[in-house]
């Protein structure tokens, strides 16, 4: 009786696979399917897959930063026949006024019938590349910096602070996480990310395991999160861990064009062996006048001689009350969510966008305060937001994957 019921068991559970495997492919075979971007070009797809990956394999790039989660919001794109109303996942990141106009999240819609796109000029613009990796050394225990050498007579040209996306294989086909540039951009024919290791990661997992010499797949330049040039106030750069990253991008750019505004890096870990490129940093304190460093360790030693407590204490003594300037965040959110408070309260606020202006794809900003967030979170997330003054902050940080509006 029990050998019985095992075999009856087996074949009700082979039976129920070979109907799954059938409604996959027939009842959601989409057939082919056409995208036609911007009203000029037009694709033809295989149906059933995410738009971000039939892009991705079209050879559009489109940001991306949670490895398809629909968590980071970059993937936003205005659909304007065909896409459908949006998952309810998908308005957790999208404004009402992003769903009234048709954007939807390119990793989250299926494409199953003919679609009519927007993709903004400036994603068209950017390039895939085959590099080589010159340096693959550990700074910490956990931190790999690693730099990639474009083929030769190609260039990557990009803002300070941008970032690129990496692209690896997995078991499902290939994959992609967003990597900060923390290089100099007059540097066009090498980038420079640094890397944490985030148990089972993906994305990490895959940068830590190159050596010097092997080949590295990443396209960019992307990201909102870039030095302002055009601005004449204070820059105030502030990062935690491995977000030092971007901010190391925006530094050295001040530090080769001889940038006259003052700068300011607080640098947070909780150990000293955490804060690497310290020695650089001090360094180069005491060579440019107009450059102020402030590491600050949560777990010091006895041997530490500088500033104690996390680093949003440090920023509250350190900057006066009013100051002109234009804050660079970037590190895990509990450190943004603090920092940004004190900033508020330093009246260093966000701009006053026109509403409209803050669904665009890029906008300038007004002459007044702002502050510019990158958090990298322990998912492997790498995501902008703009963040106001009259926005929750805890919801800013659990919705941190998502443009603020800014009013």
């Amino acid at each position: 009786m029990i050998l019985r019921a095992l075999l009856f068991s087996n074949a009700f559970a082979l039976t129920i696979g070979l109907i799954i495997l059938f409604m996959d492919k027939v009842i959601n075979n989409y057939g082919i399917c056409s995208i036609i971007i911007n009203n000029d070009k037009e694709i033809h797809v295989k149906g059933g897959s995410t738009l971000l990956r039939l892009l991705f394999e079209n050879k559009y790039f489109i940001p991306s930063a949670c490895g398809g989660k629909g968590t980071c919001g970059y993937c936003k794109l205005q659909i304007t026949e065909g896409g459908g109303p949006p998952l309810p996942t998908e308005k957790l990141i999208l404004s009402s006024f992003e769903q009234k106009q048709g954007f939807r999240l390119g990793c989250q819609l299926k494409v199953k019938n003919d679609l009519h796109i927007k993709i903004p000029e400036e994603y068209l613009n950017i390039r895939e590349y085959t590099g080589t990796v010159t340096l693959s050394k550990l700074v910490t225990d956990d931190i790999k910096r690693i730099k990639i050498r474009l083929p030769e007579k190609e260039e990557l040209k990009y803002k300070p602070g941008q970032y690129i996306q990496i692209k690896f294989p997995t078991d499902d086909g290939v994959d992609f996480r967003a990597y900060s540039m923390a290089s100099n951009p007059t540097q066009t024919t090498e980038v420079e990310i640094n890397v944490k290791l985030i148990p089972d990661g993906l994305g990490s997992s895959y940068a830590h395991s190159k050596n010097e010499g092997d080949e590295f797949d990443f396209s960019g330049p992307y990201g909102d999160f870039f030095l302002r040039t055009d601005s004449h106030r204070e820059i105030i750069c502030v990062a935690g861990g491995v977000g030092l990253a971007p901010l190391k991008s925006i530094i050295l750019y001040c530090e080769e064009h001889q940038i006259q505004r003052t700068v300011y890096l607080f640098y947070g870990a909780r150990k000293v062996d955490q804060l690497y490129d310290h020695d650089y940093f001090s360094q180069l304190a005491e060579e440019m006048e107009n450059f102020h460093y402030y590491p600050a360790l949560s777990e010091p030693d006895e041997n530490w001689n500088g500033e104690n407590g996390f680093i949003h204490s440090v920023i509250d003594k350190k900057i006066e009350q009013g100051i002109n300037g234009e804050a660079y965040l970037c590190g895990p959110p509990i450190m943004i969510e603090a920092v940004n408070e004190v900033l508020d309260q330093k009246t260093i606020g966000p701009v006053n966008l026109n509403p409209a202006e803050t669904y665009e794809f890029s906008g300038e900003f007004a002459s007044a305060g702002v502050v510019l967030v990158t958090i990298e979170d322990f998912q492997e997330n790498l995501v902008t937001a703009r963040l106001g003054a009259k926005v929750a902050k805890s919801s800013a940080v659990e919705k941190a994957v998502k443009s603020l509006s800014i009013n």
